[in-house]
């Protein structure tokens, strides 16, 4: 028998569609007001900086001709319904794991949605410290990594229901 899904982690999934409307509305946003290139120096190490990503993260693969465009498709994709399964199998209760999913998945869906219409991503989050510039990034970006974070640290942290699994 099915489970209600206001009882499963995908009770979460409102948190993705809030990380994708943010990250599609920035990158809108931004392919709107800035030209291909153009930097608006905000801080003395922080920069919007528009940016066409063909690869994944720091342009991995970006000069190789156009297959990773698919391939990162189907990873993103993959990690989408394995984090779907995963929720639905948790607990609502399961804040932070739920959370972090749900994270990942709109972050996941926010550079997906790039790929598949402008055949790249579109990045313009641009910090520096003096000539070294740390690889353009995007807010999908920066969700994927908070989640992946959040993964980690529940690793760390200890529940009751952790506690009473590990001494039965």
């Amino acid at each position: 028998m099915a489970k209600p899904i206001c009882s499963t982690g995908l009770r979460w999934l409102w948190l993705a569609v809030v990380v994708l409307a943010l990250d599609l509305g920035s990158k809108l946003w931004v392919m709107d007001h800035f030209m291909l290139g153009e930097s608006l120096p905000l801080i003395p190490f922080f920069n919007l900086t528009y940016a066409h990503n063909p690869g994944a993260a720091f342009s991995f693969l970006a000069d190789k001709g156009g297959w990773q465009r698919w391939f990162f498709a189907a990873i993103a994709l993959a990690i989408c319904v394995v984090l779907l399964v995963l929720m639905y199998r948790a607990s609502a209760k399961q804040r932070l794991n739920n959370i972090a999913f749900a994270m990942i998945i709109g972050g996941a869906l926010g550079n997906l949605f790039d790929r598949m219409v402008h055949g790249f991503v579109i990045d313009f989050i641009d910090f520096y410290v003096n000539d070294w510039h740390y690889p353009i990034f995007n807010l999908a970006d920066s969700f994927i990594c908070v989640g992946a974070v959040l993964v980690v640290l529940e690793g760390f942290i200890s529940s009751p229901d952790k506690a009473a699994k590990s001494k039965g």
